[in-house]
């Protein structure tokens, strides 16, 4: 049995919680570390997964406007490495990028829903606050930049991913367009082929 730490780390929006702090709620980017990899989740606006990954505790993957805050040890998991690949991979169908929402199905929904598959245990209340406060506030995730929304390393993942899709359909049109001209130099317009 493994016995893995399953560990969630809290990045500060530092800049925006210098002013809200007093108000008692925080903006916060989290995800979950296990096995020396850190996952989390963003939006972005494609039906496929929003789910990323990136060094443990970096900040400088996600971008300028976070800053590492804290980890926060939430239990341990017999889960494998490959469980977690798998674990990942479907809630990547539930995490897509186009279903990111700030008060519904953010970076910390998400860190809440591994850690509780993981460990049975949810993330800390303080660290999603944000999206409890702003749920009646309904226009507030439209007001936020695109980089809280989909952080650095996203972007990239996305970007990857676009790449992947564009490459392999230019080889599906390539592998049509030779085989149909192969077939258009068998049957030549005004000359039979005997079959």
């Amino acid at each position: 049995m493994a016995n893995e730490p399953v560990v969630l780390n809290v990045y500060d929006m530092y800049w925006i919680n210098e002013y809200t702090s007093s108000l008692g709620i925080g903006v916060f980017h989290s995800g979950i570390e296990i096995y020396g990899r850190e996952f989390a989740y963003g939006g972005h606006p494609y039906p496929f997964s929003g789910i990323f990954e990136i060094t443990p505790g970096d900040s400088n993957d996600l971008g300028d406007t976070f800053k590492f805050k804290q980890a926060i040890v939430m239990g341990s998991t017999d889960f494998t490495e490959d469980d977690i690949e798998r674990i990942v991979e479907e809630l990547g169908k539930e995490y897509k990028g186009n279903a990111y929402h700030l008060m519904h199905k953010n970076c910390n929904h998400f860190s809440s829903a591994i850690s509780e598959i993981l460990c049975g245990k949810e993330i800390p209340r303080w660290v999603n606050r944000l999206a409890h406060f702003s749920s009646c506030i309904p226009f507030l995730q439209s007001c936020l930049p695109k980089e809280w929304l989909t952080p650095a390393a996203l972007q990239t993942s996305v970007s990857q991913e676009l790449q992947e899709e564009l490459e392999e359909a230019d080889a599906v049109t390539s592998t049509t367009a030779s085989a149909s001209t192969s077939r258009s130099a068998l049957t030549r317009p005004g000359h039979h082929t005997k079959l």
